[in-house]
């Protein structure tokens, strides 16, 4: 009886434990990407483009908001305690897809980065892969007692209703972030960044430090051996006549080095020049305009941009400029349609999805710095633009 009432107590210590580093668990990986289900949308559509799923990219931000709220509310039920047996069996279910999934992008390197805690803290597929193998054995642990789980109060409705409550904000906070931006913005173009200081080395840091790997036959006897560029050179086997190099040079990173924060911003204009600098780097207030896709772009949300916009070069002489990534042809039609008077720029969709989360979104700019940022649902009206900021530096 003794045994029996040890191991009983043991394993009620052991499924505790799984619950709340669990429960806690679930919830901060699904707050953190429901701050940015747009992020976690483009993640996604990585994940479809592997497995051949491109349907379901127009879904991307809507299934990243559902999986971000089941995460929160998985998490915050098992805490709880309610609906221990189903809780414990979509756990299970989730745990094993996400498992495969960072096993998958690990092994055959496909997705470099999981998403799992969003920008908030990156980790490569491997590391993804041991956190969720971890989780797997605590699920195991509250799969295997879920007839033990007991909740902190046995009345039905007082569960309904919570667990009702906990649906709408979990999925609540999902649908506000992406119709307006953020709570937090783990990007590098956060509002007070600097731009230019993100964009270089800083001084006494190294970069990625590479090897050139050569592979070379012997004539006579057929041998082939990998030799790196230093050896190739130390050993002076380019003066080697019974020595080739076959194939092409394989380049091998040697040490990971400091990772520039935005190391690809390039912005031309339509002759492919370079205005990156010249843009950026305006020491007067400027207005950046970003949609990356014009063709799925809020064309209603442009015209507001755009009557701003006028206001603004007309008190002011404020230069406003429209970043995007689509072709050169299709940026002309919207900009004739529109009559639009922003100056129109190109740049690559990856960093122009990172300057702001929304199709348009609008940055305020000055001596590279990053003044403020809107989604064009929160976009102020010039007035309040002029009284926070124009009218104060001139």
């Amino acid at each position: 009886m003794q045994a029996s009432n040890n191991y009983q107590t043991t394993t009620n210590y052991f499924l505790g434990f799984s619950r709340i580093v669990t429960g806690l668990l679930f919830i901060f990986s699904g707050l953190i990407k429901a701050n940015d289900p747009t992020g976690f949308g483009y993640k996604l559509e990585e994940y479809f483009h592997v497995f051949g799923t491109h349907f379901l990219n127009d879904y991307a931000v809507a299934i990243a908001i559902v999986v971000c709220g089941f995460e929160v509310l998985l998490g915050a039920l098992l805490l709880l305690g309610f609906w221990g047996r189903s809780v414990a069996w979509g756990l299970l279910i989730l745990i094993l897809f996400f498992t495969f999934l960072t096993f998958y992008s690990a092994f055959f390197e496909v997705v470099t980065s999981c998403g799992c805690f969003g920008d908030a803290i990156p980790l490569t597929p491997w590391q993804s892969f041991g956190k969720d193998l971890v989780l797997l054995a605590l699920i195991l642990v509250i799969f295997v007692n879920r007839k033990r789980i007991k909740p902190i109060t046995s009345d039905r409705y007082t569960q309904s209703i919570t667990t009702v409550a906990l649906v709408v904000i979990s999925l609540g906070i999902g649908i506000y972030t992406v119709n307006f931006l953020p709570f937090i913005d783990f990007l590098p173009y956060k509002k007070g960044n600097h731009l230019p200081a993100l964009m270089t080395l800083p001084e006494g840091a190294e970069g990625d430090q590479y090897e050139v790997v050569y592979t070379l036959k012997h004539k006579t006897s057929g041998e082939k051996k990998n030799v790196s560029d230093k050896v190739y050179l130390a050993e002076e086997l380019w003066k080697d006549d019974n020595w080739e190099i076959i194939g092409d040079p394989e380049s091998r990173l040697v040490k990971k080095g400091y990772q520039v924060p935005i190391p690809d911003l390039l912005i031309t204009d339509a002759n492919g020049d370079d205005f990156t600098q010249q843009l950026i780097e305006n020491p007067y207030y400027n207005i950046i305009v970003v949609a990356w896709d014009l063709e799925s772009t809020n064309l209603n949300a442009l015209r507001t941009i755009n009557a701003l916009v006028m206001n603004a070069a007309e008190a002011y002489n404020i230069r406003s400029i429209l970043l995007t990534a689509s072709s050169t042809q299709e940026a002309e039609r919207i900009s004739n349609e529109l009559d639009l008077l922003m100056e129109v720029f190109y740049a690559d969709a990856v960093p122009l999805k990172s300057m702001v989360r929304a199709n348009p979104g609008i940055l305020l700019m000055q001596n590279g710095t990053v003044i403020d940022k809107w989604h064009y649902n929160t976009l102020p009206t010039f007035d309040v633009l002029d009284k926070t900021y124009f009218s104060k530096d001139y």
